[in-house]
């Protein structure tokens, strides 16, 4: 339903004063009645650029939030697009700071009621639930959507104690996003020298990720995990199963006490209503419902809503892009929920059996470019993201099948799987996959999980493996939903390498998995014939789009290939747009500003080597009108050896034709446990 523009009032530019004399940068959209009715306010707090990178998407959110009745903002955080200040590093203490006083002045304006919700999506979730962290007396509920609880475990950095390929790019990201000035149309003549430190300012975040390899306070700095007591106001978490955070809405429900709902589609890195793989649904409703509850004082607009609403799976085909799934909404009235049952398959010669079977010993190398089939860690609905046929990767690795199934199972919650095993290196990563093997062989993956083995006691510290010794350990998956089908197998894939998802371990790894007592559990979610429809969710409503004419179409091309005479295997993703925007280059027609992005993004390895992986990423971005003109260069390289990663970084940026700044950094961390 799109929203009439006469019904609103928006505000391209209000500032935010803080206590220290920095100003931040906000767009406000009113509804008609807040000069004499004052509005509940919702506030999106995130370092993207208001004005230009995220305004197609805001626009259409922050729109509807005030044709229905709420004062809506998206505020640029420090450091970003024309607010004050420098950008640091992500997640400090500043930001936070800052949040409390922006939520404090929202609620004294005299076009709000006093009471503020936070909302977002990615970083603007981690905002939210930061804040709340916090406390200010004001914010009433916080909405937040594809948003963790553990910064080490659920975000872009480690997973399971390994380190993910995917901070690479996100501190290259992060380097070109920091380079971005003002808009002069907003700043005014002071833009070049708030880019100019801006610019001087600006340092790869990798280095800093990359000294804190466990679990330390770094990363316990705004995890809700640590404190989940602290959060006092209602929260409504969202993610999708496409997505890598996906697993922090279980999470968040479990550990909140707290009024709190949670919502899982199958969507990738979305917001619901823009959900991709479809169904996409009414989510802007959704959130109306829980604000009515949360600032406007209906005590009975959630009391029909399940604690949880998830995407139940009932049909996928693998393949490389985000075809529309087949599935079901199901619920669960709390959660953890007292329905769901584990049921354990056992580990054997033979497969996965509900009987032990007679006690074997498995050994297993893995080459080093298992995870060829894998899909990208951060879903953003573009072609060749999603999970192909696992069927390579399956040959190249220990599996364990059921028997063809006689009844359809279920499963909602957390898979593990419990087993002992030995290496030949200290150093190893245990990677497993859970897949669906159709009668035609087809194999889909499921679940992934993913344990470090040196810290399978915990992730605050290194012990490293016993080598040649048995030693018994723990994986737990990410929660996820899925239904097996009858005539299908249910498949346990172990590997030591997943790559260029995580990057590898020092030296190849040899294991013997020891079957006698070695099991998979499965949490089981038996049918709930009085909620057999499931919940029910409107089709998806947006305020009206902004006006944006694509100027060069976006291209990406996407390579895999073998070089049969030494083995190394290569993977690239070239995009002209896509990625940051809808075209190669795009106008936004209400500005005129014209904005470009490319990316590249390289990988190659040796099975036989591990230090032969090599990453590079090289990204160049154009903002700009006609008398305002700039273009924005990085680059990341990266290697390892056995005892130290190694990087190469480098920006450069021009106004004009005139190149202002160039600098490029080489650091070494060393490798701990890692």
């Amino acid at each position: 339903m799109p929203t009439a523009a006469a019904t609103i009032e928006v505000r391209e530019t209000v500032w935010i004063p803080l206590a220290d004399g920095r100003r931040l940068a906000a767009r406000l959209w009113l509804p008609a009645a807040a000069a004499t009715a004052p509005a509940p306010a919702i506030v999106e707090y995130m370092p993207y650029r208001r004005r230009d990178a995220t305004r197609s998407r805001d626009e259409p959110i922050h729109a509807w939030f005030a044709a229905h009745g709420y004062a809506s903002l998206r505020v640029d955080m420090h450091g970003s697009g024309d607010s004050d200040g420098i950008l640091r590093q992500e997640f400090q203490k500043q930001e936070q700071d800052d949040a409390l006083e922006i939520v404090a002045w929202i609620a004294a304006q005299p076009w709000c009621s006093g009471a503020v919700a936070m909302f977002g999506k990615s970083w603007g979730a981690f905002a939210a639930l930061q804040a709340a962290m916090r406390r200010p007396p004001a914010l009433k509920a916080v909405i937040a959507v594809c948003g963790a609880q553990d910064r080490y475990d659920e975000s872009l950095h480690f997973t399971g104690g390994a380190p993910l390929v995917e901070q690479l790019w996100w501190s290259d990201t992060m380097m070109l996003f920091n380079m971005r000035p003002p808009d002069p149309a907003i700043v005014g003549e002071r833009w070049r020298e708030m880019w100019r430190a801006r610019l001087e300012a600006n340092e790869p975040w990798l280095g800093e990720w990359l000294k804190h390899q466990t679990r330390d306070k770094f990363w316990k700095h705004g995890s809700v995990a640590d404190d989940p007591g602290s959060i006092a106001c209602p929260v409504f978490a969202v993610g999708g199963w496409a997505d890598y955070i996906s697993r922090a809405v279980p999470r968040l429900l479990a550990a909140l006490g707290v009024p709190r709902w949670g919502l899982i589609g199958p969507w990738g890195h979305h917001y619901p209503q823009d959900g991709i793989p479809a169904p996409a649904i009414g989510f802007l409703q959704e959130c109306d419902r829980f604000l009515r509850f949360a600032l406007r004082g209906d005590a009975t607009a959630m009391d029909r809503v399940p604690m949880l609403r998830a995407w139940m799976p009932e049909q996928r085909t693998p393949g490389p892009d985000h075809a529309p799934e087949q599935g079901r909404w199901v619920a669960e009235q709390s959660w953890p929920s007292p329905r769901i049952t584990p049921r354990a398959w056992h580990l054997g010669a033979s497969g996965l059996t509900e009987a032990p079977a007679a006690a074997a010993v498995l050994y297993h190398r893995s080459p080093q470019s298992l995870g060829a089939t894998a899909p990208e860690w951060l879903s953003m609905g573009l072609a060749g993201e999603a999970p192909r046929d696992q069927r390579e990767d399956d040959g190249r690795s220990l599996t364990f099948d059921t028997e063809p199934l006689v009844e359809r199972i279920e499963i909602l919650g957390t898979t593990e799987l419990a087993v002992e095993i030995e290496t030949d290196q200290p150093v190893a990563t245990l990677v497993a996959r859970l897949c669906d093997v159709a009668p035609d062989g087809t194999s889909l993956r499921v679940s992934l999980g993913v344990l470090n083995l040196t810290h399978r006691t915990r992730h605050d510290r290194v012990t490293p493996m016993p080598v040649g010794k048995p030693v018994r350990v723990r994986l737990r998956f990410p929660d996820v939903a899925h239904c097996f089908r009858p005539g299908h197998r249910i498949r346990l894939a172990i590997g030591t390498a997943y790559w260029p998802v995580l990057w590898p371990s020092p030296a190849p790894v040899a294991l013997r998995l020891h079957t006698r007592g070695a099991y998979l559990t499965l949490p089981i979610r038996p049918l709930d014939p009085a909620n057999a429809a499931g919940p029910r969710f409107a089709p998806p409503e947006a305020g009206e789009p902004t006006p944006i004419t694509i100027l060069e179409p976006a291209t990406m091309r996407r390579t895999h290939t073998r070089d049969l005479a030494d083995g190394t295997c290569s993977y690239a993703l070239e995009a002209e747009g896509g990625y940051l925007g809808p075209g190669r280059r795009h106008r936004i027609d209400s500005t005129g500003t014209e904005l470009g992005h490319r990316i590249a993004r390289r990988f190659a390895i040796r099975d036989d080597d591990p230090l032969s992986a090599r990453a590079e990423f090289e990204q160049s971005m154009e903002i700009g009108r006609s008398d305002w003109q700039v273009r924005l260069e990085t680059s990341t390289r990266f290697h390892a050896t056995a005892t130290a990663f190694h990087a190469t970084c480098r920006v450069c940026a021009r106004d004009g034709d005139r190149i202002v700044h160039e600098r490029e950094w080489t650091f070494a961390v060393p490798r701990r446990g890692t």
